[in-house]
């Protein structure tokens, strides 16, 4: 089986600025298990954005591509999202007692990552393509 190095690399280069940026974000504030974790809820709707976005225009609107879909949604977006660190905030919250805040940041961060899927793929087909 042959391999792809091109897209192997495509992964990486988006992986890595995903990565970068949800970094920079994570240093504005430390984890404390009392409080909302805004970086990590922020960069997961905005990576589910994103990715609807990408998927859809990709997949809809734009000629096939061997390195968009690898570059920007299994890349950039697969970095800078965090859904393990969403499960370990979690997972923090209910060992200190906050029970409450848990469940209201998994339910936030599910349901808003969804409507911002939902969101995103509305954007891109409410665009007419030009032919």
């Amino acid at each position: 089986m042959a391999h792809d190095y091109r897209e192997l690399a495509a992964v990486f280069a988006g992986g890595a600025l995903g990565s970068l940026a949800r970094a920079g974000l994570g240093t504005l504030a430390a984890g404390d298990p009392a409080k909302w974790p805004w970086p990590t809820f922020t960069v997961n709707v905005v990576g589910a954005f994103l990715l609807g976005y990408f998927t859809t225009r990709l997949l809809e609107r734009l000629p096939l591509s061997s390195y968009r879909r690898p570059l920007l949604g299994t890349g950039l977006c697969g970095g800078l999202t965090t859904f393990s660190t969403m499960q370990v905030e979690t997972l923090r919250m209910i060992e200190h007692g906050h029970w409450t805040l848990a469940a209201g940041y998994t339910l936030a961060s599910i349901v808003l990552g969804l409507l911002a899927v939902h969101l995103a793929t509305k954007l891109v087909r409410r665009v007419r393509i030009r032919g």
